[in-house]
């Protein structure tokens, strides 16, 4: 099948706000050497270069960890009309493991094993979910390929909402850019250590108009542990809100809960996750849009952050069903240092796009995207909406463009994949195809579908996965393979339809952090071996 036949301050010690996990610290799998530079230091010379040899050694596991259930709000001081949680959330885990030696989920210290995923090509799971779990899947000869997701299906109440997000793999180093703190917004951050170290998490905080002064910047978090932080509390009523969170002494996994209301209205829940490292060049996928007019509530912004110390101009460019074009009023967007700038997306053809930004200077992006729904009994005349947040990924290289991409479909959703062909180098509109493999992975972990796509480069295309597999069929996954050339930046469209309006999430597959087969070591001739 080709697109062009088929397109679719209180941060530390209030009680309701901090959840902390205890339990026996997880033993690391870790297999690794210590790879010096090319060329290292000598005290008697400026540098010298020393040769190297390749040493075999074996793939690591690979791990992600997953998010708890939504943190609950606070009881309001009114009577049971107006129960911030009329009812419970339905918090489930999906995944997805493909070529591995099996695997494992346990819970977030690593103690307790909560369920076995059988060795094989393929091997899925499913459970409800109550607290944060980590789900590692083990090499055989070839790399471990795992995909992992956590939804809270919330169906009325101020967490109205499909709060979904994929797994995330542990990191010293992240970039949280969405949520807002002003009246009538929540922005909770989830900090999550599975290590066996203690970790120091520093906190960089950024509003509409630059750099958050903190009260306390730093949060230790226990091994085994998960700690919520109160944005609120540290950057009271900024609408714009970015965090780049930084650890030591350990890795940590982070999102923030974002939610929102109007009056007693719910506007939409969702779960912020890391975005790709500050670039000159970002890249956005899985954006589909409702025809919407410019100022139109409902169409969605592309959240944008310089995080140095200078100004910086940036382009935004859409790639559509039909091809590049600038987005509207984006063309020549300055970016002041330090400062959160939103993009409105309303005025576009209804549609899916993966956005591109480009600038002079370093930036970090993502997206949100709106949904509306039917008033709710409290305020007839305010009509409830939902939002998704859609982070950045990491823009391929020519050797990254052939890396597998998995995501887990949430449970309770049906989801829409969308691909974009984005070119590694030169113009985004240049000539050439992207092409890949599809296989949409059944309730058995076992491809139910197979589906050969091709794109056009400077062109996104969606696939509603329900179309590729027989009437029925329960999809748990989807499986991206691309060929050489081009990268095809993915993103799942996750939602689910209900008579008050549609749920929705966007998921990315998480990068892989994979042990390489083959490593170059070098002797250090300040140690005197050599």
């Amino acid at each position: 099948m080709s697109a062009s036949t088929t397109a679719a301050g209180a941060p530390a010690v209030k009680v309701a706000a901090v959840r902390v996990v205890s339990g026996v610290a997880v033993a690391a799998l870790v297999a690794g050497v210590a790879v010096l530079g090319a060329r290292l230091p000598s005290p008697a010379t400026d540098e010298v270069t020393v040769p190297g040899a390749l040493v075999d050694v074996p793939f690591s596991p690979t791990r992600l960890v997953c998010a708890a259930p939504l943190v609950l709000p606070q009881e309001r001081d009114a009577d049971d009309a107006f129960d911030p949680v009329p009812v419970a959330p339905l918090t489930s885990l999906v995944a997805a493991v493909t070529s591995s030696g099996g695997g494992t989920v346990t819970d977030l210290a690593g103690g307790v094993v909560v369920e076995r995923l059988g060795a094989g090509a393929t091997a899925t799971t499913r459970r409800w979910v109550t607290d944060a779990l980590v789900v590692q899947a083990e090499p055989t000869d070839d790399p471990a390929t795992v995909a992992a997701a956590t939804s809270s299906y919330v169906t009325a109440g101020d967490l109205r909402g499909l709060a979904a997000a994929s797994c995330q793999a542990p990191t010293t180093d992240a970039w949280l850019v969405g949520g807002s703190t002003e009246l009538g917004a929540t922005a909770l951050l989830v900090l999550q250590n599975a290590g066996s170290t203690a970790a120091v998490v520093h906190l960089d905080v950024y509003g509409a108009t630059g750099p958050v002064d903190l009260a306390t910047e730093q949060y230790l978090v226990a091994p085994g542990a998960e700690r919520v932080v109160v944005l609120g509390g540290l950057a009271p009523e900024e609408r714009r809100v970015a965090v780049h969170v930084t650890a030591s002494g350990g890795r940590v996994t982070a999102h923030v809960q974002d939610s929102t209301l109007d009056g007693f209205t719910p506007t939409g829940t969702d779960l912020v996750v890391a975005s790709a490292a500050p670039s000159r060049r970002q890249v956005v996928p899985g954006v589909v849009l409702l025809a919407t007019d410019v100022d139109d509530p409902d169409a969605g912004v592309l959240r944008l952050l310089a995080p140095g110390t200078a100004a910086t101009t940036a382009r935004v460019r859409l790639l559509g069903p039909d091809g590049v074009e600038d987005l509207p009023g984006a063309g020549e967007l300055r970016l002041d240092p330090g400062v959160v700038t939103d993009v409105p997306l309303g005025g576009l053809p209804a549609g899916a796009y993966t956005l591109v930004v480009e600038a002079d200077r370093a930036v970090v992006a993502s997206a949100m995207l709106a949904r509306p729904g039917d008033p709710t009994a409290q305020d007839p005349d305010v009509p409830t909406r939902e939002r998704a947040w859609v982070p950045s990924v990491a823009p391929a290289d020519a050797a990254a463009a052939t890396d597998t991409q998995v995501v887990a479909v949430p449970d309770r959703a049906t989801g829409t994949l969308v691909l974009g062909a984005v070119a590694t180098s030169g113009a985004l509109d240049g000539d050439g195809t992207a092409t890949a493999q599809v296989r949409v992975l059944g309730a058995d972990g076992e491809p139910v579908a197979r589906e050969r796509v091709e794109l056009e480069l400077g062109r996104t295309a969606a696939w509603d996965l329900t179309d590729l597999v027989p009437a029925g069929t329960r999809v748990r996954g989807v499986q991206v393979v691309p060929d050489d050339g081009a990268w095809l930046a993915g993103a799942l469209v996750a939602q689910a339809d209900r008579p008050d309006g549609t749920l929705l999430s966007v998921l990315v597959p998480v990068p892989g952090d994979l042990v390489a087969g083959a490593t170059e070591v070098r002797e250090d001739p300040r140690l005197g071996t050599r």
